[in-house]
């Protein structure tokens, strides 16, 4: 029997990992994060749980990364951590995993393969086909997946640009060639099901980007993704052709761009770039920046330009800064601010909303409908998306003309299973969020957050007293402070009276034979918690600190 099991990415957008099976063979396809939620203060990163591979080590073949975004590889080094197998991937995917491995002292260990679209691998009872897929990173591909039970077909994160500038085609004639031999089951991104029409061509942003060199005078600060190679290439050939300098700033900007170039993927000529110093001595109208921070990272060196806290970038008036990405939900906020701080500051911005300067590296309906066609799959499940996403996605396939019994509705967790030409689904297994919290992984519970959202959001409040172990009599305090609760003018009557109310708490206990501190505490607790929720309708977090000597 052949089983795929997703380990993330569905209902979700971020953790991306699949896991196919069949007899005592097992093919893990990616290892994503995710970015934490608002929900989550202080989290670093979000990973999967990957409990469920934790008891079958030794049947793990290996890990094909299908590109180099987070939400594909970002997981890995916390996965090698535990399984030590070997990873597939492209150059620069590789490339971008070796950088992370650094970081985690783990490229030592690690066992890595380059491979190129078009080759073939066999791992186990798997064959893969790596097929090559335009994104909006370079050297993505989606897989054709041979098995005994049928073929499988993974279309990547793509998108059918005709024109890309790279050259990098989705090669719709190798899908084609596998839906001719006949598809057992698709499983296709669904990530802008939503929007109509075709993606926009990179040829069209790039027409966008040379009005704006044109037209500006000053210098031209340009934010994207530090993944987009494609983007950062054309910037810098119209760099050339306007006659700017380009610098880089942001850390994995520049780490990102001496790998493609190290690669092959970008060319840029020596003369044509500057360093910071450099480009101080500049006429304005020489000078192209390139640099992270297009959805207001707070770190990022877009951010602190905005923020005027940048070492040595500092905003002109005159300046024109452009956003050359979309604005990913739940980031529009960060994104404003900057945008609002920079025209504070003189410059002149531009962004999505009010100009055609990104494309977006995931298919649109039409595309989606095209790759439905040409894979001609028996089954079909949608991955890659939140749950309305893979919902409308299989909407889409019954609009081509697929039968309702053969589109598959999964979430993280149910097994998928297919035998003699059918698909069933079957018994869930594990599946989770770990947090990673500095260099703690999975020590942050939902506990810890709720603590931690009502810090930020009620204040603390703590007591803090000395009592003779024996007799209970209080030796020092009770003292109480506050932080973040109430002003400090306000909080004074409330404090003194909330004194009151823990010396209460210990008359009634003197009489007790025996004192457990950890219930007077809790009694404490309780009592605060009752009273200041009457006076001020607040919940800070109490925090009852006994000392008994």
């Amino acid at each position: 029997m052949l089983k795929m099991i997703p380990l993330g990415g569905l209902g979700e957008i971020g953790l991306n990992t699949m896991v196919l099976e069949y007899g005592e063979d097992t093919l893990i396809l990616d290892a994503g994060l995710m970015f934490p939620e608002e929900y989550m203060p202080g989290v670093d990163v979000v990973i999967p749980d990957f409990q469920y591979l934790k008891d079958q080590k030794q049947r793990i073949k290996a890990v094909i990364l299908t590109h180099g975004h987070e939400d594909h590889l970002g997981a890995m080094p916390f996965f090698l951590k535990e399984f030590n197998v070997p990873v597939y991937g492209t150059r620069f995917t590789v490339e971008l995993l070796k950088e992370k491995l650094k970081e985690h002292n783990l490229l030592h260990s690690a066992v890595l393969h380059k491979v190129k679209p078009g080759e073939v691998g066999q791992f186990g009872p798997f064959r893969v086909e790596y097929i090559r897929v335009n994104h909006s990173i370079v050297d993505g591909i989606g897989l054709a997946i041979e098995t005994p039970e049928g073929i499988l077909v993974h279309s990547g994160d793509f998108k059918i640009d005709q024109t890309p500038v790279d050259g990098q085609v989705t090669d719709m004639g190798r899908f084609a060639y596998y839906g001719e031999r006949g598809v057992l089951a698709l499983f296709s991104d669904s990530t802008n099901v939503e929007k109509e029409g075709f993606t926009l061509s990179e040829k069209e942003v790039r027409k966008t980007l040379e009005a704006i060199f044109e037209s500006s005078t000053g210098r031209l600060i340009v934010a994207v993704f530090a993944s987009n190679i494609t983007r950062i290439q054309q910037i810098v050939s119209l760099a050339m052709k306007f006659g700017r300098k380009v610098l880089f700033s942001g850390k994995s900007m520049k780490t990102n761009v001496k790998i493609a170039k190290e690669e092959g993927f970008i060319q840029i000529p020596a003369d044509a770039e500057v360093s910071e110093s450099a480009a101080d001595r500049m006429p304005d109208s020489k000078i192209a920046m390139i640099t992270t921070g297009s959805q207001g990272e707070p770190m990022s060196s877009l951010t602190r330009i905005a923020q005027n806290r940048h070492k040595s970038i500092k905003v002109k008036k005159g300046d024109t800064i452009v956003l050359s990405s979309r604005f990913i939900p739940g980031n529009e906020r960060a994104i404003t601010a900057i945008i609002n701080n920079l025209y504070r500051m003189g410059a002149e911005v531009i962004y999505e909303k009010v100009s055609d300067i990104h494309s977006s590296g995931h298919a649109y309906q039409e595309e989606l409908k095209l790759m439905l066609n040409l894979v001609k799959p028996k089954f079909f499940i949608p991955i890659h998306g939140e749950y309305r996403h893979l919902v409308k996605h299989l909407h889409l396939a019954g609009e081509i003309g697929m039968p309702s019994e053969n589109l598959i509705l999964v979430e993280n967790g149910t097994t998928v299973c297919f035998k003699g030409g059918e698909a069933t689904t079957g018994d869930r297994v594990q599946t989770g969020r770990i947090l990673v919290d500095g260099k703690g992984v999975g020590d942050v519970d939902e506990l810890v957050l709720r603590d931690r959202r009502r810090l930020s959001g009620e204040g603390m409040v703590i007591v803090l007293l000395a009592v003779d172990e024996q007799t209970g009599e209080v030796i020092y305090g009770p003292d109480i402070v506050s932080r973040g609760f109430v002003f400090a003018d306000h909080s004074a009557s409330i404090l003194e009276e909330a004194k009151g109310l823990v010396l209460e708490v210990l008359d009634e206990i003197s009489n007790r034979s025996h004192i457990d501190w950890a219930d007077v505490g809790k009694d404490i607790q309780r009592g605060l918690k009752r009273f200041i929720f009457d006076r001020v309708e607040r919940r800070p977090l109490i925090l009852p600190i006994i000392m008994p000597v």
